[in-house]
């Protein structure tokens, strides 16, 4: 596909049956795909090489971003700038489970971003072509303090041509982390489910873990969980959780949902063969 180049680019703790009740897994349908498989990626090595220089406005919302994680983990860091930032989140997964992490990211974006304003762009900006060029401008031109450099792409949608591609060439926050689960539990996941719920507008995150770079398709559906690539990865070898605490390594949600599955399992097993003893009974 060729590529047109349109742009350069205290929150409480809550309970968690709150975020349950607010925020229901959803199962889309549409698959992302990666550049390569996963074979080899656990035992790469990455080497951070970009030296970015923040201004004001990116000090002050990487620092605004980082005391809000601290606040959702209740804890702090004495750390400063992106280093404080990265801190913050490896702090936070080690805390809560991979579910509740992305639900306190998502609990964050909501206080960040007022109910109203949110509401006003929903109403203004319906799922159109318009909407998905707009968002990815947007993204390109806002997001960089948190992200990296990004661009806006060409894709197709219905057969139609649209710029609602942004092209993350190398993503900071996995740059700077290591980390494949920290990047799909701090920011993939949380970021479609915020997206879609609080704007109308589907959203699917396609991390490329060999390169580092990422691509948001602004009006496609993600994959389910248990159908996305990205969940399947294992994570680099210089994983800065792994490597701070060992005794518990790297955790995504298909591990979670497979213990979930195990445990249901169990059940209906105990159930079935109580119902069995009863009819001998009987």
């Amino acid at each position: 596909m060729d590529a047109k180049i349109i742009a350069h680019s205290r929150i409480p703790t809550l309970p968690l049956s709150y975020w349950n009740l607010r925020h229901k897994p959803k199962q889309p349908c549409v698959v992302g795909v990666l550049t390569r498989p996963a074979d080899g990626i656990a035992g790469g090595e990455t080497a951070k090489t970009n030296v970015y220089k923040d201004s004001w406005f990116d000090h002050l919302a990487i620092n605004h971003l980082s005391k809000s994680v601290q606040a959702a983990s209740g804890l702090s860091n004495s750390k400063s700038g992106y280093e404080s930032l990265v801190e913050a989140a490896t702090v936070a997964s080690k805390k809560f489970s991979p579910i509740e992490i992305q639900q306190v990211v998502i609990q964050a974006l909501e206080i960040a971003f007022p109910r109203p304003i949110l509401l006003l762009i929903r109403t203004l900006l319906p799922p159109s072509k318009f909407a998905r060029e707009y968002f990815a401008v947007f993204t390109t031109l806002f997001f960089a303090w948190l992200v990296g450099p990004s661009e806006v792409r060409e894709s197709e949608i219905n057969g139609r041509k649209e710029n609602n591609v942004v092209h993350i060439k190398k993503c900071r926050f996995l740059e700077e982390t290591n980390c494949v689960g920290l990047c799909i539990n701090l920011c993939k996941m949380p970021s479609q489910s915020f997206v879609k719920d609080s704007l109308g507008m589907p959203l699917n995150m396609v991390p490329n873990f060999d390169d580092m770079s990422c691509e948001m398709i602004f009006g496609q559906e993600p994959p389910a969980s248990t159908d996305d690539p990205a969940l399947k990865q294992p994570c680099y070898k210089l994983c800065k959780k792994f490597m701070q605490d060992k005794e518990k390594p790297c955790s995504k949600l298909p591990q979670l949902m497979q213990r979930i599955g195990l445990g249901m399992a169990s059940s209906v097993s105990l159930i079935s063969h109580a119902i069995y003893q009863m009819a001998l009974i009987v």
